[in-house]
């Protein structure tokens, strides 16, 4: 297996961690759209632009070249989708790059199979530019990449999904109860500080109950968890 890219803020050999910028790989069949993201992440001095692939079969390649530590990947392509391109870089690298996933519409269910395969979070191509160079240096830190309101449309659409069935572990299977309540409240959008107010916990012990419970599930993000919640939740 080829060897991923290195953690975010990884420069060239003799350049100090801190002074190095965050790579960024752009995914998206429209060049218009490329250019556009490109003019905006260059201006951020802890940016740094190092590749584009025009639809999810080059992605892998891409990915192998420029070594970026974060990849904003559209998600509906004419080859090969977001979501494909996705779970090919998660099993091609041992230490694949942050994927934050752009879409034209709101959430729906591509969107949603997308965090469900790994992407730190997603942004509609129409969020202010911003917010979409803070969701980016987010991915790169490690941070999920989607706004407290991003976050509530999309577990609306997790809402609308047909029940599942009866059958089967509870997502939540392993937690202690109070990694249950963590995880129950980050399925209601509140951020740390929020979390550690409602349970009356530190925001240090609410990162340490996330973190438990993240590895208890072997989930990698704060999204992946908020959905297994909201899965659990409807079980009843």
């Amino acid at each position: 297996m080829t060897a991923g890219p290195g953690p975010a803020g990884a420069g060239p050999a003799g350049a100090g961690p801190a002074a190095a910028a965050a790579r960024v790989l752009l995914v998206d069949d429209d060049p218009l759209v490329r250019a556009g993201l490109r003019l905006m992440l260059a201006g951020h001095p802890a940016l740094e632009v190092v590749g584009e692939a025009g639809d999810g079969d080059e992605v892998v390649a891409a990915v192998e070249d420029a070594r970026p530590d974060v990849v904003l990947l559209d998600v509906r392509m004419p080859r090969v989708d977001g979501v494909a391109a996705l779970r090919a870089v998660r099993e091609r690298f041992a230490s694949p790059p942050a994927v934050v996933v752009l879409t034209t519409f709101r959430a729906d269910a591509l969107v949603l199979a997308a965090l469900r395969a790994g992407a730190a979070g997603f942004l509609l191509k129409h969020t202010p530019p911003e917010q979409i160079v803070a969701a980016v240096l987010a991915a790169a830190a490690g941070e999920p990449a989607m706004s407290p309101a991003v976050l509530a449309q999309l577990l609306e659409h997790v809402r609308a999904e047909p029940e599942p069935a009866a059958a089967g572990p509870d997502p939540l299977d392993g937690l202690t109860d109070r990694e249950r309540e963590v995880a129950l409240a980050v399925a209601d959008g509140l951020s740390n500080a929020e979390i550690g107010a409602r349970l009356y916990l530190s925001v240090g012990s609410v990162k340490t109950h996330l973190s438990s419970a993240l590895g208890r599930l072997g989930l990698e993000n704060r999204v992946q968890l908020a959905i297994a919640a909201h899965e659990s939740r409807r079980r009843g």
